[in-house]
């Protein structure tokens, strides 16, 4: 969550990422493990989560904080699926909560040899050598392929899953746009939200300049352009709105 009531943007339409949507979509259908880095804000979780409704046996855990919410996330997912183990474990998903961190893991590893699943786990913040040996047993003793998202594929991202990903093949990495499509990404964004201004143009080539082609960090500031405390008369107050979005940027 951003700071100074600067709200980070969910894009409502995916653009310029087909190739990448498709990379994604293969790597998924192959059940495989794989890890998706990329800049902060450039449209990892978006693009994954678009794909999510293709793919019913994958097990999607946006919080990979702990261990504990990990197989917590992953309980709720098949219960939802109503797998067998957990329908007779669980009266509903309140009952999950209930359930001690034991008994939970060994209910997930029951119900995940009952089928054939895979686990994304999204937002890694140098995941712990405890929550690494909980994936390996996943990977291992459950035969659960586990997929994760991060910043980077570095230490200060990965954390101890680092060494599950080593290999070049089994890494993917998103971008920021391109100049060009950057630009068409904010003229498509500025229609979209009905945005004008008498210094639309130099404010929106301030944008490019000050995004580096980052989607959301684009998104944040036309977004924050629409509100009255950076607008006089029919104009963008392009330094203080600039100013605030260098404060508060700050995405997951």
């Amino acid at each position: 969550m951003a700071q100074s009531g600067i709200k980070i943007v969910k894009p409502e339409f995916i653009f310029g990422r087909e190739e990448e949507k498709q990379s994604i979509r293969d790597r998924l259908t192959k059940m495989r493990p794989f890890l998706i880095h990329g800049p902060a804000g450039v449209g990892k979780t978006v693009l994954l989560r678009s794909l999510l409704p293709e793919f019913t046996d994958v097990l999607y855990c946006e919080n990979a904080a702990t261990t504990q919410t990990i197989f917590r996330t992953v309980a709720q997912n098949l219960l939802r699926l109503h797998t067998g183990r957990t329908v007779t474990a669980f009266r509903d998903e309140g009952a999950i909560k209930t359930k001690s961190a034991v008994s939970l893991k060994g209910i997930v590893m029951d119900a995940l040899n009952e089928g054939k699943y895979c686990i994304v786990l999204d937002h890694l913040k140098r995941p712990s050598y405890s929550l690494a040996a909980a994936v390996r047993e996943l990977m291992g003793r459950g035969s659960t392929p586990v997929m994760a998202i991060a910043r980077s594929c570095h230490m200060e991202d990965v954390g101890f899953l680092q060494p599950f990903y080593s290999d070049r093949s089994e890494k993917y990495e998103i971008p920021n746009f391109e100049s060009e499509i950057a630009e068409q990404f904010a003229y498509e964004v500025v229609k979209r939200k009905g945005l004008s201004a008498q210094n639309m143009r130099e404010f929106l080539k301030k944008v490019l300049e000050f995004s580096d082609g980052n989607p959301g960090a684009i998104l944040a500031m036309l977004e924050m352009a629409g509100y009255p405390k950076y607008r006089s008369d029919e104009h963008i107050k392009i330094t203080p709105l600039y100013i605030d979005f260098r404060m508060s940027w700050n995405p997951l």
